[in-house]
């Protein structure tokens, strides 16, 4: 028995010691780094928000992609979401803010923009047209007209294999070489270096409105390069009305001038908000006031359950600067190119139940499908913005077809006729034809053939703006509630 109370003790304090010992240990080894005590992942929450955004609106949900590990680099993921080719458009941004900014014309830069051309047929090079350049910009400052044939970029040559590169010198400080048009000689100048800073650039859309009278002809010409109603403000990212005030005051004077005819320059207008489209389509549709349907957007088959979603119907407003019973056979005439999109394809759309509208230039971008830019409100350290699709835009007669562009009525591609004119000159191919469509007077100016140059792009492809519908600001309240509602 006292043998069996020894052994028994001896276990018991065995066991109490190998106790002591462990907790020991492991109080030590609380104190120590481990492996097994790494910070999880940061992108698995961010795309946990990026899936939970798509999963609830993008505009394909059935034909959605199966995303890669959510472990992957955000942007990877996003895209591995999307619908392609079919999805042209979704994007994301690794900053919000500047996503916002540059729907609204804010951006870093020297000031002109540039349409990209092959040199010749024989060669790689590429050359960049200036194709304008905005006010009170470095460029403008150092006299750069729209027109310019750019060579080179801080002394390199543009080739097809490395002008994405070169561009984005333009990003920072740089040079660049220019031959200008001598109207004497007919042909592109000796070659001459600017050097460009760049700041931070408000670009007002309202480029330009002037009135020509010829003849009878009253005829209002408008020059509008994004939809946008005004800056960005304040603490909450509210925007202002600026442009839109003024797009107002340009259709107030077009009618206390007796304008009887209308011609829209969109051909470099790639979209922005849908809420200055129907502001600037409520100045020009005849006999249209705030009962009257300009558009119809339908969304996918999940937001299609809730009432918010169902029956959008977006009205023409009331405006008493509306021209359009003031226009000769209720006609627009709308000048185009390829980067024409969005936004300005949903005017054309929106209008064409309401009066004539007649196409010149070239087929359009075709997007009429539309985005809201949404952020993740409850997680400071996600900086990203998304764009994706989340709707398809009808007209008053739930005509949808131009997923292609829409066809002009008259092909004019400006091209293959340099110099380019500067906007106002009634030499520049586009205006020239409206104007002889509106006067029946051919007219004619010198132009220098280009035929054998082929286009390879535009500085616009890279702004943010480009190819984007941004829906009504309640749709994307909405929508952001509805995320937060399942995070």
């Amino acid at each position: 028995m006292n043998t069996f109370k020894f052994y028994h003790r001896l276990i018991l304090l065995l066991v109490l010691s190998s106790t002591l010992l462990f907790q020991s240990c492991k109080d030590e080894d609380d104190l120590q780094p481990t492996n097994d005590t790494q910070a999880p992942n940061p992108n698995i929450r961010i795309n946990n928000w990026i899936k939970n955004v798509m999963d609830e609106v993008y505009y394909w949900l059935e034909d959605m992609r199966t995303p890669i590990a959510n472990t992957s680099d955000p942007t990877a993921y996003f895209e591995s979401f999307l619908f392609k080719p079919t999805d042209r458009f979704s994007a994301i941004y690794p900053n919000y803010q500047e996503l916002v900014s540059g729907l609204s014309g804010v951006s870093t830069e020297a000031g002109y923009e540039l349409t990209l051309l092959r040199e010749s047929n024989d060669n790689e090079n590429v050359v960049g047209l200036i194709t304008y350049v905005k006010k009170n910009s470095p460029a403008a400052n150092e006299g750069l007209r729209r027109g310019d044939l750019l060579t080179q970029i801080n002394g390199t040559t543009m080739t097809l294999s490395n002008y994405q590169s070169v561009l984005r010198l333009r990003s920072s400080q740089h040079s660049v070489t220019i031959r200008r048009f001598d109207e004497n000689s007919n042909m592109y100048g000796a070659p001459q270096s600017f050097n460009l800073n760049t700041i931070e650039i408000e670009e007002n859309p309202n480029f330009l409105d002037t009135v020509f009278t010829i003849e009878n002809h009253k005829i209002g010409y408008l020059v509008y390069h994004f939809f946008a109603p005004g800056v960005n403000s304040g603490e909450n990212n509210q925007m202002d009305n600026r442009y839109d005030l003024q797009m107002d005051q340009i259709f107030a004077k077009f009618k206390s001038e007796g304008v009887n005819q209308l011609i829209v320059d969109f051909r470099y207008n790639g979209g922005g908000f849908v809420s200055s489209a129907v502001n600037l389509a409520s100045l020009i549709a005849p006999n249209v006031d705030s009962e009257k349907i300009f558009s119809k957007t339908r969304y996918n088959s999940f937001l299609s359950q809730f009432s918010q979603f169902q029956n959008i119907q977006t009205k023409f407003r009331d405006k008493t600067e509306n021209i359009g019973n003031q226009l000769e056979g209720g006609k627009v005439y709308i000048l185009t190119s390829t980067r024409t999109a969005s936004a300005s394809e949903l005017i054309i759309n929106g209008l064409k139940p309401h009066m004539q509208v007649e196409i010149i230039g070239d087929r359009t971008t075709g997007k009429n499908v539309g985005s809201a830019a949404l952020q993740d409100r409850d997680n400071p350290n996600n900086a990203y913005g998304l764009l994706p699709i989340i709707s398809k835009s009808f007209n008053s007669l739930d005509q949808s077809d131009y997923g292609t562009g829409f066809e002009p009525n008259v092909r004019v591609r400006e091209i293959d006729n340099l110099p380019f004119r500067e906007f106002g000159d009634t030499r520049d191919p586009l205006l020239q034809t409206a104007i002889s469509r509106i006067t029946g007077q051919e007219t004619t100016g010198a132009r220098l053939r280009a035929d054998e140059r082929i286009f390879v792009g535009s500085s616009l492809d890279s702004k943010i703006r480009q190819g984007q519908l941004i829906e009504e600001k309640n749709i994307s309240d909405a929508i952001q509630e509805r995320i937060k509602m399942i995070q």
